[in-house]
């Protein structure tokens, strides 16, 4: 089981990290490194992962400890749900104290259900006004995770954000799409989507935010469009 670090250490690791994120030409390896950093950081921590997504919430970039965090972060874009979706979407931290019992995902619970992961927690990648993805970390022990860990994986994300922004910059100048910088402006008109879900269907925030990534995969739309769409009333957009 990994250690949990003192913060005078958890200190010295994040700014080796940054040291090393530095001199990596590439996101693909960078996030590999973060990821192994990370597992190796929070104490309880079975696997853990970083993902950078798109503006529809697609993979642009990944890397996992081993198999199991693989598969189940794929588990989430396929089904458009899911913790580490959720993190991303709403920039806030998400913490699974059992995922056996946690109700915020049926789907994508129901298929994890015989994988060895019981808690998880999946923070933002935020650089700047902009989202670029999440770290998550997975846990084979329910109640493994708390405010610590969180705040832990919230203390590697800060400057793990803006490294692999600046990464994602230098090795394409026009990755960051205006379509990605228009759904990040537009995170109000995503609460105000999610409400208007909530209101007509007695949805919880969670599962109309699920809805909202749905009917954006199927529209091949962004996020931040299919929320202005609901929001104006556009027929395309309503039930």
């Amino acid at each position: 089981m990994a250690r949990k670090l003192p913060l005078d250490e958890l200190s010295t690791v994040i700014a080796r990290i940054q040291g090393l994120l530095l001199t990596e030409e590439k996101v693909d390896r960078a996030v590999r490194l973060l990821a192994r950093a990370i597992k190796d950081s929070v104490s309880g921590a079975s696997g853990a992962g970083v993902s950078i997504l798109d503006s529809r919430g697609r993979l642009t970039s990944s890397a996992s400890t081993d198999h199991v965090v693989t598969r189940a972060d794929a588990l989430q874009y396929e089904l458009g749900q899911g913790p580490c979706l959720t993190a991303w979407a709403m920039e806030e931290t998400v913490i699974v104290r059992n995922v056996e019992t946690d109700p915020r995902w049926p789907d994508w619970t129901d298929a994890v259900k015989g994988m060895p992961i019981r808690a998880a927690v999946s923070t933002p990648l935020i650089a700047g006004q902009e989202c670029i993805g999440a770290l998550k970390i997975y846990s084979d022990r329910a109640g493994a995770f708390g405010e610590d860990a969180a705040r832990v994986l919230e203390l590697f994300a800060a400057p793990a954000a803006t490294l692999l922004a600046n990464i994602q910059a230098s090795e394409a100048p026009h990755r960051i799409s205006e379509a990605l910088a228009e759904s990040l402006h537009s995170r109000d008109l995503v609460n105000r989507a999610c409400g208007i879900l909530m209101q007509r269907h007695s949805l919880t925030v969670d599962m109309a935010l699920a809805e909202l990534m749905r009917r954006a995969r199927l529209q091949n739309s962004t996020l931040g469009q299919i929320s202005a769409d609901l929001v104006a009333g556009i027929p395309a957009a309503l039930d």
